[in-house]
């Protein structure tokens, strides 16, 4: 049963601002009329924007925001600078307000995980927030993500998602300690709501080895990034093969509506948004240099993340965790990483 959603944005976040977050709202609200929207950001950059899109405005309130949290700005000095009167903050506190069901922003990774921590609080149990992404594999999507397995049971539907732990390679005595202790937790916890796989290298990634991907934060984004740029790389080496010769241009002209298939499969704008598990709230990441279409995006899980009851699924999956306090379920081995 579906419910109006509420969604704050941060209209300022990422490199774009207003104009990339207003436009995308209204693309979200055409597929979701139920949603309402609460927009956070500078008036004089906002405003001019949001009257241009009326569809929008009229589904939406506008709020005045003082500062703006850079791209490039230190979790601490946003702090210091936002507490209070950013619109990145003022979107979170919307949520911790009940103003809100959940909010959304392209801002400073590292910024919003802290102002996140901080204004929402982590949920019990939970020793800091974890990015989870969807990711297109060879056999449909998968979740990475630097702890946990909650989001697969919701957005998949599965009773048991396979989980495995990036590492260098799939045996035991590889990697980093940190990564086998967690190996070792994951082992030995026999939790009920997971099927643990064991360790999985980079390539498995792409080839939807498991339901979920665990990996520590600077690993995990390296991998998003490099697999980003691969998608650009193979598409323009499609571009350059077919525009080569007359033969190959007539031989694209066949074979067009697979080619704006595999588009379609490899634009990452259709699984933009990341969303931050462990905190008493929810609250999705856009990339930074996103456009209007993946903003879109990133609101889509927004919508979907309250109409399945996000917060209520944890909560009840961590009350029947048998994973003890201080164990894998409490702390992650991620950092709260630069990706923006």
């Amino acid at each position: 049963m579906t419910r109006t959603v509420r969604i704050a944005l941060d209209a300022m976040g990422g490199d774009f601002g207003p104009a990339v977050v207003v436009p995308g709202a209204e693309l979200a609200l055409e597929r979701h009329p139920d949603a309402t929207f609460l927009l956070f950001g500078i008036e004089d950059q906002v405003k001019p924007v949001l009257a241009r899109h009326p569809k929008l405005a009229a589904k939406a309130e506008f709020r005045a925001a003082e500062v703006v949290i850079g791209m490039d700005a230190k979790p601490s000095q946003a702090l210091r600078q936002g507490r209070g009167k950013s619109s990145m903050w003022q979107a979170i506190d919307a949520v911790k307000k009940g103003e809100a069901d959940v909010a959304v922003s392209a801002g400073n990774t590292g910024a919003l995980m802290a102002m996140s921590r901080l204004c929402l609080r982590m949920m019990p149990g939970i020793d800091r927030p974890a990015i989870a992404a969807m990711w297109p594999t060879m056999r449909g999507e998968s979740i990475v993500l630097d702890v946990g397995a909650s989001i697969a049971n919701i957005v998949f539907d599965l009773e048991k998602p396979t989980v495995g732990l990036l590492n260098v390679g799939v045996e035991e005595i590889k990697g980093v300690e940190q990564v086998k202790e967690a190996g070792r937790l994951l082992r030995e916890a026999n939790i009920a709501s997971l099927t643990y796989h064991g360790f999985i290298e980079g390539d498995d990634i792409g080839k939807g080895t498991t339901d979920v991907v665990v990996t520590e934060g600077f690993a995990g984004n390296i991998a998003l990034k490099t697999a980003e740029g691969t998608a650009k790389q193979i598409a323009a080496y499609l571009k350059a093969a077919m525009s080569r010769t007359t033969m190959s241009k007539v031989g694209y002209l066949f074979a067009k509506s697979a080619f704006d298939a595999l588009r379609e499969r490899m634009d990452p704008r259709k699984v933009n948004g990341g969303v931050f598990l462990g905190l008493d709230g929810v609250v999705i990441k856009s990339h930074g240099g996103t456009d209007a279409i993946g903003f879109a995006s990133a609101i889509d899980i927004a919508y979907d993340m309250v109409q399945y009851e996000l917060l209520t699924k944890i909560r009840d999956m961590i009350t029947n965790s048998r994973i003890a306090p201080g164990g894998a379920g409490e702390d992650s081995t991620a950092s709260e990483g630069s990706e923006s």
